[in-house]
């Protein structure tokens, strides 16, 4: 799948979409875990990227997919380690857009201010949140 040998060229393999980390985002920050949850994201993926993008994902071992306990013919979407690893690059995103481009952005401002003030406290924190979801 690699273009090139180029480590930035790689991330990009995997994470190269607004969709795909947009996904992310709904599952380690909203704690969005079914498609139905997901679909309703307020930037409005269409049904069948969403579908394509939850395959790529879990094919890349970044999220991993679970039958839903309460309903078993509905699954649950959840970040793997490789998924939580990407954490604190989502964090410096919001920290980039919070300093570059805040106006008209719902950005959280104490998110903002935890992160600026100890950052691996916030994902450590963030990590054990999503780590103890069932």
């Amino acid at each position: 799948m690699n273009r090139s040998d180029c480590p930035i060229s790689n991330a990009l393999d995997y994470l190269g979409d607004k969709w795909s980390l947009l996904v992310i985002r709904d599952i380690a920050f909203f704690n969005k875990r079914s498609y139905n949850e997901l679909l309703k994201s307020s930037e409005g993926i269409a049904t069948n990227i969403l579908s394509s993008r939850l395959k790529n994902l879990e094919a890349s071992n970044i999220i991993k997919k679970e039958p839903n306990p309460s309903d078993r013919r509905r699954h649950i979407y959840s970040l793997t380690e490789s998924g939580k690893d990407l954490l604190p690059i989502l964090i410096e995103m919001i920290l980039w857009s919070a300093k570059h481009y805040s106006d008209n952005l719902d950005i959280p401002v104490d998110l903002v201010q935890k992160a600026k003030e100890d950052r691996e406290t916030l994902i450590n924190q963030l990590m054990d949140q999503i780590s103890a979801r069932k």
